[in-house]
């Protein structure tokens, strides 16, 4: 893995998560939302014995346990990405690598964040990516 895949699965995790929380809307807004009864004369063997939100909740509870999950797995990624940047001797590289893979800014952003020219940053990233040391 090099270190650009590396330093890119904290916006891959926080994508993720973004989507999963997305999703567990939709199932909360499901869970809370009010059926109309269906009354049936007779006995249907195929029919579902469970209440639509008991389906909605199962669903909630799994998703949220995913979110929970990534989270964790973010956290400590952050945690790992944070002190191998800070083993970096430039602080310039240093702050490439925060403001593009950890707060996501695009190299536009960051050549306006510092007021450098676009050839300065492509430099001062790609130095900073052959400097980086993956964390084990």
């Amino acid at each position: 893995m090099t270190a650009k895949e590396y330093l890119n699965q904290v916006q891959y995790l926080k994508r993720m998560i973004e989507c999963r929380r997305k999703e567990l809307t939709y199932w909360e807004d499901i869970a809370t939302s009010i059926s109309g009864s269906n009354f049936e004369p007779h006995y249907n063997a195929t029919r579902r014995t469970s209440a639509q939100y008991e389906n909605a909740i199962e669903k909630i509870d799994e998703i949220q346990r995913d979110i929970d999950n990534a989270v964790i797995k973010l956290v400590d990624l952050w945690n790992k990405i944070n002190k191998a940047i800070d083993e970096l001797d430039s602080i310039q590289e240093q702050l490439m690598l925060r403001y593009r893979y950890l707060e996501g800014k695009t190299s536009f952003d960051v050549r306006e964040i510092m007021n450098m020219s676009d050839s300065t940053v492509y430099r001062i990233h790609a130095s900073a990516l052959r400097n980086f040391k993956i964390p084990e």
